[in-house]
């Protein structure tokens, strides 16, 4: 059985053999993850995926990025009415649920190169919530995930919470009983379980009794990049500029430019109009003109990937990380300090350690052993700080934060398919 973490972000695979040998999958050359993102070329009528996905659309000229279609974090869109809408890709109307399952195609296809084997079962995981407060639309986004792998060519989907999959592989490491506190923060949610884990329980296939509490909240390294890139680099473009009026410029065209799955919106014909006719809404002709040159250049994707990239090197350097922005003018760009980074993120951070807190108070236990710290966004400084602090009596254990969850939910599926 395949496990396959669809991340907002980032997807990985991995398999166990027969011999109870863990296969993380090879999705792109030697890394064993991929950035969830796809590309249309309109040129030559191919998609792109992943890594190749992100430097086709950065290599492409103008006219191609006219033409083509950039898509990330369609996972964001589970839950949600847009799922079932279509949207015009090369001239042709195509579905966002299509897309999702051309990227599971992808994942099936490669996975099986690697392994050498057809694979029709599959282990995927899940954020505890895909929609905060709405059990209907969260259980409407785990059936059209289903769904999509259905269509895809697996025959049976099972699913487990991607935050107890991370302990399920965590747990072949441990070497006694250990009352974890498993925090996975992806692309887009950030998920908690406190769980009982030890050797004598890796084989259990009946698991409900070691869960002691679950929580999750919808934040994630997307968000981290929507608000980062609305501090730093928006207000280059307008986003708080005081005009004639004495009003600020409408902050709509920002937003929808800072939010990974909703850029594209920017660059329709109606926005673009109405972005023109902002120019009476600015006092400086300068921050217009940039405003305009990154919409009619579509780069807002390219923008959104330089803070991206500017984050990822701040939290693992703490220095300072420079965000370039010569594509919209020669020599402009921002900075990236640590405080900033600090301050920027400070009240989704406090969310985040306010959950694992109440999730912990949920389990009933006092004392918690170890925390696991998994997922793209688990490296933060801040984020980690914060969680050091709050369970000082915890060892802080640093997980594979990009295969881990896959790696648990290959191990769940190894232990289902054997019952």
């Amino acid at each position: 059985m395949l496990g396959i973490d669809f991340g907002t972000s980032n997807s990985a695979a991995a398999y166990v053999s027969a011999n109870g040998t863990l296969c993380p999958i090879a999705l792109e050359a030697d890394r064993t993850t991929m950035p969830t993102a796809l590309y249309f070329c309109a040129e030559s009528a191919q998609v792109h995926y992943g890594s190749a996905a992100l430097q086709a659309y950065l290599t492409a000229t103008q006219d191609q990025i006219h033409g083509g279609r950039l898509m990330r974090a369609i996972k964001s869109l589970l839950g949600s009415r847009l799922m079932d809408e279509r949207t015009v890709i090369n001239g042709q109307l195509v579905s966002f649920f299509d897309i999702v399952v051309l990227f599971f195609k992808v994942l099936k296809v490669r996975s099986e190169q690697q392994l050498g084997h057809p694979v029709v079962d599959a282990m995927l995981g899940r954020p505890v919530h895909f929609v905060d407060d709405d059990p209907q639309r969260d259980a409407q986004a785990q059936a059209t995930l289903a769904r999509a792998a259905h269509a895809a060519g697996f025959e049976s989907v099972y699913f487990q919470l991607e935050p107890i999959a991370a302990a399920f592989d965590f747990e072949r490491r441990v070497e006694r009983e250990t009352t974890t506190l498993v925090v996975d923060i992806g692309g887009g949610t950030s998920d908690f379980t406190v769980i009982q884990l030890g050797p004598a329980r890796r084989n259990d296939p009946e698991r409900a009794h070691d869960v002691l509490a679950t929580s999750g909240v919808h934040l994630g390294g997307t968000d981290f990049d929507r608000l980062l890139n609305l501090e730093l680099v928006m207000p280059l473009l307008g986003l708080g500029h005081i005009g004639p009026s004495g009003r600020q410029v409408p902050s709509g065209i920002f937003h929808d430019l800072s939010t990974w799955h909703l850029i594209h919106h920017a660059y329709t014909r109606q926005r673009l109009h109405h972005a023109a006719e902002l120019r009476t809404a600015y006092n400086s002709t300068l921050l217009h003109r940039r405003l305009m040159q990154v919409l009619q250049e579509r780069q807002g994707h390219q923008l959104l990937a330089h803070v991206e990239a500017a984050k990822i090197a701040c939290a693992n350097s703490a220095d300072a990380a420079g965000i370039d922005l010569a594509c919209i003018e020669r020599g402009l760009h921002a900075d990236l300090t640590p405080q900033a980074l600090r301050q920027t993120l400070q009240l989704q951070l406090d969310k985040i350690v306010q959950c694992a807190r109440q999730c912990v108070a949920s389990s009933g236990r006092r004392h918690i052993d170890a925390v696991y710290l998994t997922g793209g966004s688990s490296g933060l400084a801040p984020l980690v700080q914060a969680l050091e602090q709050t369970f000082a009596g915890a060892t802080m254990v640093h997980g594979d934060r990009f295969g881990g969850v896959a790696a648990g939910l290959a191990w769940a599926g190894s232990v289902a398919a054997r019952q």
